[in-house]
């Protein structure tokens, strides 16, 4: 949407017109990436079952240890493996300790936004 509405840019050393990369886009338009909208959520999430009772079903399923075998070669990442580096990203080493406490886990999870720390630059 954003190469549609910047339009193509005329350059100068090579003189012909092109279109902009992804790279320039999001230098230019300084909004979040979908992969740190989707990092940031599963943090959210992951907060907002925490909180929750120990009865509750998806606090179950977030612990649920699955007996199965594992397929050869390196591990696949889980899920509570890259919430656990994404919160220590985050928040440091008590970041775990911040979520039971609702207003400091928002504001935790704001600065991340604004500050852009979970943004991974494009190769």
């Amino acid at each position: 949407m954003y190469r549609r509405i910047l339009g193509p840019v005329y350059d100068n050393e090579k003189e012909n017109w092109r279109i902009l990369t992804n790279i320039e886009i999001y230098a230019m338009v300084k909004k979040p990436t979908i992969t740190e909208k989707i990092r940031l959520n599963k943090l959210r999430w992951f907060g907002y079952v925490q909180r929750m009772e120990e009865n509750r079903i998806p606090k179950k399923g977030l612990y649920m240890n699955l007996e199965a075998t594992r397929l050869r070669g390196r591990p696949r990442n889980r899920w509570q493996d890259e919430v656990r580096e994404d919160g220590r990203l985050v928040g440091g080493k008590g970041w775990k300790e911040r979520v039971y406490i609702r207003d400091k886990w928002k504001k935790l999870l704001r600065t991340a936004r604004n500050h852009r720390i979970l943004h991974m630059p494009m190769e």
